[in-house]
């Protein structure tokens, strides 16, 4: 079997990958392809991000006035 440590997309610096995967995001917006979250969906992912970063231990710890913030910063972008 063959070396491929080195090549593709995973092999590549994460500043290059975010920049080819913009470059894919804006193009799929401009071709009216890509997908648009409903709240219930992006509120899905966010739970399951949130749920594996506490698995990995790197998920952020709030502090209560850290989430009072947020929560007034929530609430107050809901139209």
């Amino acid at each position: 079997m063959s070396d491929t440590s080195n090549r593709g997309f995973a092999s590549m610096d994460e500043d290059k990958q975010r920049e080819i995967a913009s470059q894919g995001g804006k193009a799929a917006h401009e071709k009216g392809t890509a997908h648009e979250f409903t709240s219930e969906e992006a509120r899905e992912a966010g739970h399951k991000g949130g749920k594996a970063a506490h698995e990995k231990g790197t998920a952020h710890e709030f502090t209560s006035e850290e989430a009072r913030e947020a929560g007034r910063k929530g609430g107050s972008s809901q139209g």
